[in-house]
């Protein structure tokens, strides 16, 4: 019976979320499976997955062939690794001391890394929540400015009317009392010439 681990598709339409399961090949994709290794949730940012490693690590030492995206998910969380440094120790090539030195030294690095990734995910949504409440108080100010604009020409209407009403009154006062000052100017002018 030739072993596969692969993936078995759950939850909803256009929200998807698998199991990882190890099953005969010529088995339906949500079918009829072996064991249940895990789970692999790609909607999380970073992805979610849950894996018993020590099951996963057997029966990949045992021959279960693993599908791409599964390849990948155990390369992820070291399963791959864990077997190739398992495979170096039964050659000889290294002893179990030293395979447990690397993977650890491997294993933390990579928890870096994933909580690095999963820190700047949520500061890039708070940052985008922060840009989003930016632009939304500059629309909500501008709206308010043309409301009260809108409300503001009535009052500001009849003041400009007032004041053009005061201008016309003080401008026909200066015309009424500079047409007397013209006509005495020219007869003083007169006056003058009479003298001399």
């Amino acid at each position: 019976m030739a072993t596969k681990i692969r993936l078995q598709r759950h939850g909803k339409k256009k929200s998807a979320f698998y199991h990882i399961v190890a099953a005969d090949s010529r088995a339906k994709r949500d079918g009829r499976f072996i064991e249940k290794l895990g789970t692999y949730n790609p909607n999380t940012n970073p992805a979610t997955i849950d894996l018993e490693f020590d099951r996963a690590l057997y029966w990949v030492q045992v021959g279960a062939v693993p599908t791409d995206t599964v390849k990948a998910l155990l390369s992820y969380k070291g399963v791959l690794l864990k077997n190739h440094l398992a495979k170096g120790v039964a050659k000889g090539a290294l002893t179990e001391a030293d395979a447990d030195k690397k993977f650890e030294a491997w294993l933390s690095e990579k928890e870096s890394k994933i909580t690095g990734k999963a820190d700047s995910a949520s500061k890039a949504i708070a940052d985008a929540k922060a840009a989003s409440l930016e632009a939304e108080k500059a629309v909500n100010d501008a709206r308010a400015a043309e409301i009260a604009a809108k409300n503001a020409p009535e009052v500001v209407e009849e003041v400009v009317e007032e004041a053009a009403e005061e201008t016309v009154e003080a401008a026909a006062e200066e015309t009424t009392e500079e047409a007397p000052a013209a006509e005495e100017a020219p007869a003083e002018e007169e006056a003058k010439k009479e003298e001399e």
